[in-house]
């Protein structure tokens, strides 16, 4: 459904016709622009906006289906670009992604959402408190909503570092990390980790080609080639928040090696004790099962101190015993 649309000149609101093709053209003739919000609508409802603007059935298509990785392309007559939001939930320590389709022409801006987290009602607040920002046309709209994105990006990988101070105290808490559940949290949240990486890691591509930085040096149609500084400035922030991720994901993964390796340890530990009693427990039995065999003749089977003395005998071969498996560790 269409959430917001309206025509903006010298970064102010401004009532205009309600239909596309006539606020389209009457933003053209002054100078203006036309921003149209849309939350997953259905192909009939994106008809009309597809063909007033002439977007490219490409684009088209994967606004409509959605699930695109972050990206950058160029048609004929508008530029097209995909955000990935993301959204954490402290009270299950999830992260979930949003998708954010814009279609950026000379005097439009179409931006179709999918899911909830994404913050467009804030930004365009913002904007239209910031009329000098809004008058530098759609390029002002893209700027803001990839560097809303961006910084929702720093504040998530806060909220994941806190999580993985967690799981680092009790994996190394004195009992190790003995939780049967402990596996399955850390394996969570490398899931979370990887969930975050694909919104943030695609993305650096496109950002550093808006910014005119590196190998994507040339100028990007209908974006002001004056915002470049703009986009060099959410570059670097993304650029921080990947560095973030991949240092989450290399710890996150030593972690469960760290839980692994403990968990082999205090299995070996359990077998050496389990080995010590059990070879404490061989020696009276063994001396028991042959003054239990029924022969006649046996060595002090007559003798009158011979049960004390078999007695007195495994008395001191257990206590030897447990003396040396104490000294090595075992007990």
């Amino acid at each position: 459904m269409i959430v917001d649309c309206a025509i903006y000149r010298d970064g102010h609101r401004t009532d205009g016709p309600e239909d596309f093709s006539d606020a389209l053209g009457e933003a053209r003739t002054a100078g203006g622009f036309v921003w149209i919000g849309l939350h997953e609508p259905t192909e009939d409802e994106f008809d009309l906006v597809t063909q007033e603007f002439g977007l490219h059935p490409l684009a088209v298509e994967d606004a409509l289906k959605a699930h695109q990785r972050p990206k950058l392309e160029v048609y004929e007559d508008s530029l097209f670009a995909v955000l990935k939001p993301v959204v954490y939930e402290p009270e299950s320590d999830a992260v979930s992604t949003d998708e954010l389709m814009i279609f950026l022409g000379d005097a439009f801006v179409v931006v179709v959402r999918h899911g909830e987290g994404a913050p467009l009602k804030a930004v365009r607040q913002r904007l239209e408190h910031e009329p000098e920002l809004l008058g530098k046309g759609p390029t002002a709209v893209l700027y803001a909503i990839a560097d809303a994105a961006v910084d929702h990006y720093l504040d998530v990988a806060v909220e994941l570092q806190n999580d993985l101070e967690e799981l680092e105290a009790e994996v190394f808490s004195p009992d190790g990390g003995g939780s049967r559940h402990t596996a399955s949290r850390i394996y969570t949240f490398k899931r979370q980790v990887l969930e975050f990486r694909r919104a943030t890691g695609p993305l650096a591509p496109p950002l550093a080609r808006l910014a005119g930085t590196g190998a994507f040096g040339a100028g990007v149609p209908f974006v002001n080639e004056k915002a470049r500084p703009f986009f060099r400035d959410v570059s670097d922030h993304l650029t921080r928040v990947n560095e973030s991720v991949e240092g989450l994901d290399r710890l996150v993964s030593d972690i469960l090696s760290a839980h692994l390796a403990q968990t082999s340890v205090r299995q070996n530990d359990d077998m050496r004790k389990i080995s010590a009693w059990a070879a404490m427990a061989a020696v009276p039995t063994m001396l028991a099962g042959v003054y239990g065999m029924n022969f006649d003749h046996m060595p002090e089977l007559h003798w009158e101190w011979g049960y004390p003395a078999v007695i007195v005998l495994m008395a001191a071969l257990e206590v030897l015993l447990f003396r040396l498996f104490k000294r090595r560790g075992w007990l």
